[in-house]
């Protein structure tokens, strides 16, 4: 049992837990959900496996359930005791809280009440990604998952075609293929990636190639598990609004005006009403 039990200052401790393989947890992350006053968690099971695990004990402490669909009461009540002088630790699933994970509403009800937050760093399937990727990680911007519908997933693919940084998605194994596809239409097939897949399990693989290869691969196999994709940044340079006609031919191929005008005004920095008039222009000229 590698954890001490100690005296905690009252506040949120915002505890990373492993993403995969249970021996990733941190000496002091164990620490704290031994000495903790009150446990939270996004899943109760998941959360007292891993204590169980660690041979962490309860010692008559609930695990109380606190997740997306928690409503404010259940948040009010985690807050009044931290704000009674309780340690309160916080896990999510896996990985991080907060990072595509529950967690924010209540750090930021507690901030609010004059609480104090604690982070206790570990796992991250973000970093652990960026780490096996082989693509840039001096600037990279965690987007998460992307919206169900078609539509609205490829405007919000244009809008991060020209980001000058690694682009990081979550996404499903049933839904990765249409989104490979749809970042080879957008992107381009020619944009260098990466799939990471069940990092730090036992049959963690990484793919790596350009968006088209990637998407040849995938026609031929299915995916398991949970997958964290990395696209490379945009190479092209030069000024962004001298595009401007070229990036809404491209946009207005796959979507309507609107959305076109939306997504270009966001990926070239332009005010959304200027380019919208160019988009109808254009359409008008394309007849």
């Amino acid at each position: 049992m590698n954890y001490e039990i100690k005296a905690l200052l009252p506040g949120l401790y915002l505890v990373a837990t492993p993403i995969g393989n249970a021996r990733d947890i941190t000496l002091r992350a164990l620490d704290v959900l031994a000495s903790a006053d009150v446990l939270a968690a996004e899943d109760t099971r998941t959360a007292r496996k891993l204590l169980e695990i660690h041979g962490v004990p309860l010692n008559g402490r609930r695990v109380i359930a606190y997740h997306d669909h928690s409503n404010a009461g259940a948040r009010d009540r985690l807050v009044q005791a931290v704000m009674a002088g309780q340690s309160l630790a916080y896990v999510s699933e896996a990985g991080t809280p907060l990072v595509a994970d529950p967690g924010f509403a209540l750090g930021r009800d507690l901030a609010k009440a004059g609480g104090k937050i604690y982070a206790v760093p570990g796992a991250s399937a973000v970093l652990s990604a960026l780490n096996v990727g082989g693509l840039p990680t001096d600037r990279f911007l965690f987007v998460g998952f992307t919206p169900n519908a078609k539509t609205a997933r490829r405007t919000q693919l244009a809008e991060l075609k020209q980001t000058d940084a690694t682009v990081v998605l979550y996404e499903s194994p049933k839904r990765i293929q249409d989104l490979v596809t749809d970042l080879c239409d957008i992107f381009g097939e020619d944009r260098q990636a990466a799939i990471c897949r069940e990092l730090t399990k036992k049959f963690e693989e990484t793919l790596r190639g350009t968006l088209g290869e990637l998407r040849d691969i995938l026609s031929d196999r299915s995916l398991k598990g949970e997958i964290v994709l990395l696209i490379d940044r945009d190479h092209g340079g030069g000024d962004q609004s001298a595009d401007l006609e070229q990036a809404l031919r491209e946009a207005m191929a796959v979507m309507r005006v609107k959305d076109a005008s939306a997504a270009v005004a966001g990926a070239l920095g332009l005010p959304q009403r200027d380019v919208y008039q160019a988009a109808l222009a254009l359409k008008k000229k394309d007849g």
